[in-house]
């Protein structure tokens, strides 16, 4: 079976950069250049499920297969909508279909920290390519689980990226070395404790 959602051509395939070759600075002017579909302002009739799930790693499934092109991955997660229900979705301007995610629709796979205290900046790379930084519009927050904190992180408009444990010790190791009272890092001019992850 095909996915019936109709997007329109291929966007750019290039792969993305390397986080680890930018700046912060290069890293937060690549994020604001990011042309994403106005997806808040479609509002088609709902036409089902898309046979979709996004899985607690990051990886997307079709019909019980993985999605193993980035660049579909990338063209999906372009047009994802988190919906006051709580639920997500793949939306268009003419098709709005259901997805299941696990857990949170990103993975925060790579870490890139600049400066230290109230000057340093914690910029993340997405499982999707995209690049996030922390400040107050995309806050570092923690859930607990059974199993225990699921630290994440705001990428845009309720979607959040599942901060992947790698990157979560060290993220712990550097607040540690800083030994800052609560606990946790800055970035972007806000402060981000990680008590409630303890």
């Amino acid at each position: 079976m095909m996915i019936s959602i109709r997007v329109g051509p291929m966007p750019e395939t290039l792969p993305p950069p390397d986080l680890a070759s930018l700046s912060l600075e290069q890293i937060a002017q690549l994020a604001a250049e990011r042309r994403l579909p106005p997806v808040e302002q479609w509002n088609p009739q709902h036409c089902g499920h898309s046979h979709m799930r996004i899985g607690r790693d990051g990886t997307w499934y079709h019909e019980g297969s993985s999605i193993d092109r980035p660049a579909m991955v990338r063209l999906f997660s372009d047009i994802l909508r988190r919906e006051p229900d709580g639920g997500f979705i793949l939306v268009t301007p003419v098709e709005k279909l259901d997805i299941d995610v696990d857990d949170a629709p990103f993975v925060a796979v790579e870490l890139l920290s600049e400066g230290k205290g109230r000057e340093r900046r914690l910029g993340f790379r997405l499982n999707t390519g995209e690049a996030v930084v922390a400040d107050r519009d995309h806050p570092i927050r923690f859930e607990q689980h059974d199993d225990g904190p699921h630290p994440y992180v705001r990428v845009r408009q309720g979607l959040d990226s599942l901060i992947a444990r790698p990157v979560y010790y060290e993220l712990v190791r550097q607040a540690l070395d800083e030994e800052n009272a609560p606990i946790g890092l800055w970035s972007g001019d806000t402060f981000f404790s990680f008590e409630s992850a303890a």
